[in-house]
Formats: C-alpha cells, sequence, structure tokens
C-alpha cells in the first residue's frame, strides 16, 4: 500500500515574482542530488507560458523545468490547476492537463475555486504516496486579503499537507523586511506556525551592510533567515510568467547602438512581435542566447520594419491579438519586408495569423460567441479553431531542403504543440516538415512555407532549442540577409544541465540547507482531507 503522505517544503513569496520557481528548482536538485526523490507541485498556476508533458498533458512552464532539476519526470498532477487569462476578467481553466472551461475571474475565485480543490488534493496524495519530499510552490502572496477565503494555492494547501513553510523576499524589488513583516502580520496565528524561516533573495551589495536588518527581522517576526541568496545573472532558464517578460529584451535595451553596426559581421535583428496576449515567450530564449543575434520583443510597427526577421509568435487570444496587430500598423510593416524579401515566421497563432482566414464558430476564443477574421494573407492556408486543445511533445523533419535561400545542414528538430485548431492547406501549399508526436507512429505534417522560402508557419513550441538546428537556421537567416556565418555560437542543449546546477550550487552555497532539511525532519507527514 502506497504512503499516505510525504514530508512537504513550501516556498511562499512576499509577491509575485520574487524567485519562488527558480528556488523550488534549486532546492529540489540540490535534494536529488542527495539522493532523496523529491517532485514538485503548485496547486494552481497563472501563466500564458506552459510546456507538454510525455503524454500529452498541458502544465505550467515552471513545474516541467523543476521536475527537470528533480530528475522526475513532468506530470500532471505537478500542476493540477493552470490559469491561462484571455483578458482583464476572464481566462481558460486547465485542468489536470486538459481544458476544462472558460470562465470569469469573479466566478471563478467565488465559486469554481471550491468545486476544484478536490481535484488538487486528489493530485497531491498520488504525488506524496510516489515520493519522499513534495516541494510546494505558492503563489503571489499567501497574505492577499481580499483573495484569501478561496486561496488554495497558499496557505489553506500548506496547512492541508502540514508543510514546513520558506518565506522568500525579493530585496532587489526594496522594501524586504516590510514585506517579510507585512507578510507575518496579515497571516493568523495557525498559518504563522507553519512558517519556519525566511529568505532574502537577489542581494547585491556587501554582506556586512544586510546584516544589522536581518537581526532585527528576525527578532521581530520570531523566525530564523535560512540564508540570503545573491542576484544571480543570466540564469538562462525558463521563466513561468508574463511578469518576467518585462524584464526581457526590449528594442530599447538590445537594439540601441546597432543603428550605427553595418557589415556582414553584425549581429541578426530578429524582432518577436509582443502581442497583448503572447503565449509561450521562452520559445526564443535560445536564438536570444546566440552571440550572433540581437533579439528583440516589439510592440510598435516602426521598429518591426528595422529587423532582418520578424516572428509573430503564439497566442492566448489569437483573433483579438491579429485586430492589435492591424491597430498597430504591424500588417503593413509586415507586407513592406515581404516586399524586400525579409525572414517572416509564424508560430502556432502567429502562423495562423500569417494564413488567409482564421474561423472560430465553436467560440473557443470568445466565450462560446462565433467569430472570424481574414488574416495577413501570406500563406496559403485557413484556420478552423476548436475547443479540444493538442497538447504534445513531437520530434519533426523539414520537408522543404531550404528556407530563406539557403541549404539547411540540420533538418530535424524537437519541441511540443499545444494549440486549437485545424490547419486546412489551400492551394498546392506546401507543408513545413512531418512531425510524429510521442507515443504516436503516424506521422503528419505541420506548418507551412512560401514556394520562396522566406515566409513559413509550425504549431510547434521549442522549434529553437534544439542546437543543431537552430545553428543552422541561423546560418541560412543570416546568409539571407547578406550577413556572415556565425563567428561564435551557443550550446544551450547542452549547457541546460550545466545552468541548473549552477543554480543548485549558487542556491546551495547560500541556504542552510541543514537548517531546511531538519523542518523535514522534524514535521510530520499528512494525506490532506
Amino acid at each position: 500500500m502506497a504512503r499516505m503522505g510525504a514530508r512537504a517544503l513550501m516556498i511562499l513569496g512576499t509577491a509575485s515574482h520574487v524567485g519562488k520557481s527558480l528556488l523550488t528548482a534549486a532546492i529540489g536538485r540540490i535534494l536529488a542530488d542527495e539522493g532523496k526523490r523529491v517532485a514538485p507541485f503548485k496547486a494552481q498556476n497563472m501563466s500564458l507560458n506552459s510546456a507538454a508533458t510525455p503524454d500529452g498533458l498541458e502544465i505550467g512552464r515552471a513545474q516541467a523545468l523543476q521536475a527537470e532539476a528533480c530528475r522526475v519526470s513532468a506530470r500532471a498532477e505537478m500542476n493540477p490547476i493552470l490559469i491561462k487569462p484571455s483578458s482583464d476578467t476572464g481566462a481558460q481553466i486547465v485542468v489536470l492537463g486538459r481544458v476544462w472551461g472558460q470562465v470569469s475571474a469573479a466566478d471563478y475565485h467565488q465559486r469554481r475555486v471550491e468545486e476544484l480543490f478536490p481535484i488538487v488534493l486528489d493530485s497531491y496524495r498520488k504525488l506524496a504516496g510516489e515520493y519522499d519530499t513534495i516541494l510546494i510552490e505558492g503563489a503571489g502572496s499567501p497574505a492577499e486579503i481580499n483573495l484569501k477565503e478561496h486561496d488554495i494555492v497558499n496557505m489553506r494547501m500548506a496547512q492541508a499537507a502540514n508543510a514546513a513553510c520558506l518565506l522568500v523576499g525579493d530585496i532587489d524589488r526594496g522594501g524586504v523586511f516590510a514585506s517579510l513583516l507585512g507578510t507575518m502580520e496579515l497571516l493568523e496565528p495557525s498559518e504563522r506556525s507553519l512558517v519556519r524561516g525566511f529568505v532574502v533573495n537577489k542581494f547585491r551589495g556587501d554582506p556586512s551592510l544586510l546584516r544589522p536588518g536581518i537581526a532585527m527581522i528576525e527578532d521581530r517576526i520570531s523566525l530564523r533567515c535560512a540564508g540570503v541568496v545573491p542576484f544571480l545573472h543570466d540564469p538562462g532558464l525558463d521563466e513561468e510568467d508574463g511578469v518576467a517578460l518585462e524584464d526581457r529584451r526590449t528594442v530599447a535595451r538590445t537594439w540601441r547602438g546597432l543603428a550605427t553596426q553595418d557589415g556582414p559581421d553584425r549581429p541578426l535583428r530578429i524582432g518577436v512581435v509582443a502581442f497583448p496576449h503572447l503565449a509561450n515567450f521562452t520559445d526564443f530564449d535560445a536564438l536570444a542566447m546566440e552571440p550572433s543575434v540581437a533579439l528583440a520583443f516589439v510592440e510598435r510597427a516602426e521598429d518591426a520594419a528595422s529587423a532582418d526577421l520578424v516572428i509573430l509568435p503564439g497566442s492566448k487570444q489569437t483573433l483579438d491579438d491579429l485586430d492589435w496587430l492591424r491597430n498597430r500598423g504591424f500588417d503593413r510593416a509586415i507586407a513592406e519586408l515581404r516586399g524586400r524579401r525579409a525572414g517572416i515566421i509564424g508560430i502556432c497563432g502567429g502562423m495562423q495569423m500569417l494564413g488567409r482566414v482564421i474561423e472560430d464558430q465553436a467560440g473557443a476564443e470568445n466565450n462560446g460567441e462565433p467569430r472570424s477574421a481574414l488574416g495577413l494573407g501570406l500563406l496559403p492556408i485557413a484556420t478552423a479553431l476548436h475547443t479540444s486543445k493538442v497538447t504534445r511533445q513531437v520530434s519533426g523533419v523539414l520537408q522543404m531542403p531550404g528556407i530563406f535561400g539557403g541549404l539547411m545542414t540540420e533538418r530535424s528538430f524537437q519541441g511540443y504543440e499545444i494549440h486549437l485548431g485545424e490547419t486546412i492547406y489551400q492551394d498546392r501549399a506546401h507543408p513545413l516538415s512531418e512531425i510524429t508526436r510521442l507515443g504516436e507512429s503516424a506521422s503528419l505534417r505541420d506548418g507551412v512555407i512560401s514556394s520562396d522560402g522566406f515566409v513559413f508557419g509550425t504549431y510547434v513550441h521549442g522549434l529553437f532549442d534544439n542546437d543543431r538546428f537552430r545553428h543552422a537556421f541561423l546560418r541560412v537567416a543570416r546568409e539571407g540577409c547578406g550577413l556572415a556565418a556565425p563567428g561564435q555560437t551557443a550550446f544551450v542543449t547542452t549547457e541546460r544541465e550545466r545552468r541548473i546546477d549552477r543554480l543548485a550550487g549558487h542556491v546551495r552555497s547560500s541556504l542552510d540547507m541543514e537548517l531546511i532539511e531538519s523542518w523535514l525532519r522534524t514535521s510530520i507527514p499528512v494525506a490532506p482531507p
């Protein structure tokens, strides 16, 4: 009979984006290196950045990274509820990896969350019966008093699992001591008793200047500091949500100074259109790490016009973002790029926008109300959106020998599908690739490419993660723009394990792991009711 409970450590934060996700991944790798069977868990996640599990289910990308750090396979129980915002007041709800419904924020928090909490508890039970330790990540702050009654991801989950809680504050944002004190003051006594210590994260500067404050706050909140984690520059690992996008490569940060650079060795300027509902922005992390690339997320059509290559990324609300694109004048800028044979790529929803028409007769993106729109007409396809979602890990091979007028020396790639919709090929359209979904033997055609190879689209996320494929892609992309072959290349795939180990080593040297693990040894594992 499986054990009914595992020892649980919960990583709480004083706010969103204080570093909970990466700290959870780091602690997971530390415990896994010690030989412990450890798994991540987040009851409820709000993010447009998701991943496909090996069995074709959808979870938050942060939990997929954490599972990788723990050296276990990602599974739906690790993130039983995924909220994908579709507007300021509405969202798609994914439960155990499948689309459950579209709800308003008020309806979800006031009613639906109670309906779904038993599924959360059952998911935790399953993991707790299989692993020695569960690392539970909280969301935002546990002290949001306006939402606390129906908050199932923070203290309610901590109490259900009898978790030892570690509270994380971000000193880089300022006000870390006030945040720690305020969070503890707003918790109920029974909740405060579960918090065993705190961490000051993202510290820059002289540690001696911080020590008096640490001593004072330890005395004020009656908790020990489990460590001060220095700021880690460029961890190079997946971020969870759109908050992280705010820190990413803007035109001002990335292309400033490039206007005067010319010649065959200059960086390839790649502009990713920053849709309001941009999804899976980590698709471009590997490209951004390449020394021969200057990648920026662009919000203005005039910035896209100065790019060598424009990418229309995935979108949670394809039709809304297509309207936004036209209202901003991107359609005209992209047409001008097409006229001078610059590269144009669409991924998932971006590919659908490059087609001739998008039909949403089932109202999959519009609360059941049918809707349709003309696309940009650069690819001979039509899209019919459906309420069911395709979620699969895939491998593929390009069906055309080249793109952008050059030959690809590597045509194999890997990635994953997460999309609503079926592509209908028109006028003898050329599929971009042939893909095979994990666990299936039959191959399928994917994507579409223009006859001259300068415009193409695909449903495959993570297309550029494979080092050999990405290097070949950059060679032909630069050649198509009259630029020299890359002088240096990044090996992101082979460096990923090193980056996780680097993160774990950085955190291990900063935290009192003996103290943290003592909490686990003295806690009593329970099964949630």
